[in-house]
């Protein structure tokens, strides 16, 4: 027994070997976050096709397929400026930080003018025509991760003063969460607080500014929650754990857990919701991870749960390999927006948390946020691809298909076929 228990040993441990040689490659988090981008994207296409096939019905174009049209535009739009940003250098991104923020910034504004449009209690978006909607605050947290890393990466000798690393950055932030927040749309001032205590971590701020900053954003948050009565009313139902489901403001939270519930282990089959007729509000967006556990029961929840987990392993894996500290602040700031958001999101859907509003990232149903999160993850592919070691083992694995291909028969790389 001894043996056989000696002899097991040494593969067990080359196994686990291989499994670290490769996290630890220096092209571990280009493909951790290329893959479990366009895994998250196409799955969330076909849910997004799933959970609002009724309810595009009954919008009245006659057809169950205009969500999911709307949304699979908006992938390829998505896609190729990805692709676009991971090919841009570090030096595009320091140069063009200041105008990003500008146009973050000017976009916000456009909210409160004639363009702005309103839902669900949040004044959060703007109509440009042609049937098309923007988040701006969508916008402004790729302009304020961007351009804080910029800021704090340039200020860099001097951040062990004080006013040098709060300013210009926390004036800077201040001004887009104060236009976010008179939108009303809390959710996303929430993700915007964690992004930049994010950046101000990673550049090495005292921990008794975050205690105070702390302080001061969970203060804020307990105010804006009970000066509005629909905040308020979210937080009692959550509080009482929707008791009686007839109770206002119950309906949604309480129809989530019973998508997850008839879900049980193995889920009804891809497209045979039941909560997706016009029981479960949001099904295509907020909840459309209830959905995902209702048709595709554990494993799909579960999936969901991987892929989001191989994400964060890449952005952080990028972080720390990464030697530039620009870099490291901005995938530091992308990670925790992503990550965050889509935690908050699972949360509420299973009842850890009182409803707030936020999407499931690349998953969810929504134009703007699409577009923007696929887009700071390119910019995040571009900073992998140029970590130390990356170009130089994306140019070896270049040269071996090259030479892979110098062995194929003349004949079958012109015609297709060997020959006789």
């Amino acid at each position: 027994m001894a043996a056989v228990g000696e002899a097991a040993a040494p593969s067990t441990w080359t196994r686990r070997s291989v499994w670290l040689s490769r996290i630890e490659s220096p092209l571990a988090p280009y493909y951790l976050v290329l893959g479990s981008t366009l895994a998250l994207t196409v799955i969330g296409l076909v849910m997004v096709l799933s959970s609002s096939s009724v309810t595009s019905l009954k919008g009245g174009t006659g057809s169950s397929y205009t969500e999911f049209l709307n949304q699979a535009r908006f992938a390829a739009l998505g896609l190729p400026l990805a692709w676009v940003a991971s090919r841009m250098p570090k030096r595009f991104w320091t140069r063009f930080a200041w105008p990003m923020l500008g146009v973050g910034l000017a976009l916000q504004v456009l909210v409160f003018t004639g363009m702005g449009r309103e839902q669900g209690g949040n004044r959060a978006w703007i109509y440009l025509g042609g049937g098309i909607v923007l988040q701006p605050a969508e916008v402004c947290k790729i302009a304020l991760i961007v351009w804080g890393a910029t800021v704090l990466a340039r200020k860099r000798p001097l951040l062990n003063r004080t006013s040098h690393l709060l300013v210009p950055v926390v004036p800077g932030a201040l001004a887009v969460l104060g236009l976010v927040l008179l939108g009303r749309d809390l959710g996303t001032a929430m993700i915007l607080i964690a992004v930049v205590a994010t950046l101000l971590f990673v550049a090495g701020a005292p921990m008794r500014w975050f205690t105070i900053g702390g302080g001061l954003a969970v203060s804020a948050v307990l105010l804006l929650v009970t000066g509005s009565q629909n905040r308020s009313n979210r937080l009692a139902v959550w509080l009482s754990g929707c008791a009686n489901p007839d109770m206002l403001g119950c309906w949604q939270p309480a129809h989530g857990r019973y998508a997850l519930a008839t879900g049980g282990w193995w889920g009804v089959g891809l497209g045979g919701s039941r909560e997706k007729w016009n029981y479960l509000p949001a099904a295509h967006n907020d909840y459309i991870f209830s959905i995902i556990g209702e048709e595709l029961g554990l494993p799909g929840t579960f999936a969901i749960l991987a892929l989001f987990g191989l994400l964060a392993l890449g952005l952080y894996r990028l972080v720390v390999t990464s030697d530039d500290l620009m870099v490291k602040i901005a995938s530091a700031g992308v990670f925790t927006w992503i990550l965050l958001q889509a935690v908050i999101n699972m949360s509420v859907v299973v009842g850890l948390l009182p409803v707030i509003g936020l999407p499931l990232p690349l998953v969810s149903s929504g134009g703007s946020a699409l577009v923007t999160t696929l887009f700071a993850l390119g910019i995040v592919l571009g900073f992998a691809r140029r970590v130390p070691g990356a170009p130089e083992a994306l140019a070896a694995r270049g040269s071996v298909v090259k030479r892979s291909l110098a062995v194929v028969p003349l004949r079958v790389r012109r015609t297709g076929r060997s020959q006789p």
